[in-house]
């Protein structure tokens, strides 16, 4: 299953919940529930309630095996046992140890009353569907040996609650093993995991289901990490008085070696509603050739330091075609020095690979894994903290790009991108990328708030897109998805 292409359902009658916790904060989310007088019971019922409920809608009745754990994850499996008995359906419960006296998860077994079976591979192998309640996302180490046998021997589909075993739902790596999962059903609010690869495509179809937490627990927690959405950003509007200088002028540095990056970045930013786009060329020849092609765009040939000094061009992009080669890193140093805002790409990355400290003063970054990896190190397991760290070192926000792309800004707060559909994975549509994002920079966004902006609508627009995406057909299709946005 390709993880760029599983949806996520909301059972909640909210306005989209963007916030993502980390198993640590829905623990102290659970608590804070727990201090406003709302018993585990009442949550642990509600969720295996919502368990139940979402296999009854999407599966046929079926011998079924909950494996439950000793600790709520358990607790919540053996409530929706009880469920789906109820609803007339075959089911056992394997246990791997009982819950620990006095807890909610010991009274929720307490109220099974059904068959209870060994935890073994045997039983797990004739079960028609598979319920993994055993540690969901708090587990901090892998699976130990006779639990991943168990779940190895899972042959039906599984349904997991809060998050498949053996998944980091902070991070959404895999500590030793996980099983895939068909459906997982999470509560209150979704976790990094959840969107972050390989984590998102062994979740399934993930659904988010509302179990009475109140939102006010979240004031004490204070989330620093969401899930993109509109909600989070403002996307710039036409006054009845603008004009094209109002609405920002965008240099992008054109190279000879490969001036159709230049070309793709400038057009995504023309549609994207930047008011003026000049293509600033690297010598006479060069600027020949781009002034042959669209008619509406800007070409110069005057010096970097002429175009400098023009006060009107505030937002420069620098990246796209360039060589990583010193009069890149020169060039990069010179528009910071001026005091512009500058987003940095492809060639001027790579020319600062050596020396990430380069771009400091630049806006935004946006870097692919491998660009990544040459200017801060491989980002690891946890890409999350990985790319809040580069942030904050270059007091840059930072675009770790991707099926599951990041971003990040230099205080802390991050977003994860999650609609982005595998045609992306096509030459320029990086180039596309770094060009809407000095669009929306231009018009007056804020660094972080554009670039989480332009990496949605580029998603969007990409997954409504024809077969066979290319990266010309990519500035059309953002634009309109920013107008099917504002209408």
């Amino acid at each position: 299953m390709d993880g760029a292409q599983i949806g996520y359902k909301c059972a909640m009658a909210r306005p989209y919940p963007t916030e993502l916790l980390t198993p640590a904060e829905m623990a102290r989310a659970d608590a804070a529930a727990l201090a406003a007088g709302i018993p585990t019971e009442t949550l642990m019922e509600a969720a295996g309630r919502a368990v139940a409920r979402a296999i009854l809608a999407r599966f046929r009745p079926c011998r079924t095996l909950v494996l439950a754990g000793p600790g709520n994850n358990g607790g919540d499996g053996y409530v929706a046992a009880r469920y789906l008995e109820q609803a007339g359906w075959p089911v056992a419960v394997a246990a791997l140890t009982p819950p620990n006296p006095g807890t909610a998860a010991a009274a929720a077994a307490a109220r099974w009353r059904g068959p209870r079976v060994a935890f073994s591979a045997a039983e797990a192998a004739r079960a028609g569907l598979v319920v993994d309640a055993l540690f969901g996302a708090g587990l901090p180490r892998p699976l130990a040996p006779e639990v991943e046998n168990v779940l190895r021997g899972v042959r039906a589909p599984l349904v997991a609650v809060d998050v498949p075993s053996g998944l980091d739902g902070a991070t959404g790596r895999v500590l030793g093993y996980a099983p895939q999962a068909a459906l997982t059903i999470s509560f209150f609010r979704l976790k990094p995991g959840h969107l972050l690869l390989p984590g998102r495509a062994l979740c399934g179809e993930t659904l988010l289901a509302d179990i009475g937490l109140p939102e006010a627990v979240l004031e004490g927690i204070a989330p620093q990490c969401w899930r993109n959405h509109p909600s989070l950003w403002a996307l710039p509007s036409l006054e009845l008085s603008a004009h094209k200088y109002t609405r920002g002028h965008l240099t992008i540095l054109a190279g000879a070696a490969m001036p159709g990056a230049a070309r793709l970045a400038a057009a995504a930013a023309r549609r994207l509603g930047a008011g003026l786009v000049t293509l600033h060329a690297e010598n006479l020849e060069l600027a020949a050739m781009l002034r042959a092609d669209a008619p509406g765009q800007l070409v110069s040939d005057a010096t970097l330091e002429a175009l400098l000094a023009d006060a009107r061009r505030k937002v420069w992009l620098a990246g796209p075609g360039l060589l990583p080669h010193e009069p890149t890193r020169a060039a990069i140093r010179s528009v910071i020095d001026a005091g512009k805002t500058l987003i940095a790409d492809a060639g001027a990355l790579m020319a600062a690979a050596d020396a990430p400290e380069l771009l400091r003063g630049a806006a935004v970054i946006t870097p692919h894994a491998g660009e990544f990896a040459r200017l801060f190190g491989a980002p690891g397991a946890d890409r999350l903290s990985a790319t809040r760290a580069a942030a904050a070192r270059l007091g840059a926000v930072v675009v770790l790009k991707g099926p599951d792309s990041i971003i990040a800004a230099p205080d802390g707060r991050v977003i994860i991108n999650d609609n982005a559909p595998p045609s992306l994975a096509t030459a320029g549509t990086g180039d596309i990328l770094s060009g809407a994002i000095a669009a929306l920079l231009t018009q007056g966004m804020a660094p972080f708030d554009a670039a989480a902006a332009a990496v949605w609508l580029h998603g969007a627009g990409a997954a409504s897109g024809p077969p066979g995406l290319i990266a010309e057909d990519l500035p059309a299709l953002i634009a309109k998805a920013r107008h099917d946005l504002s209408s």
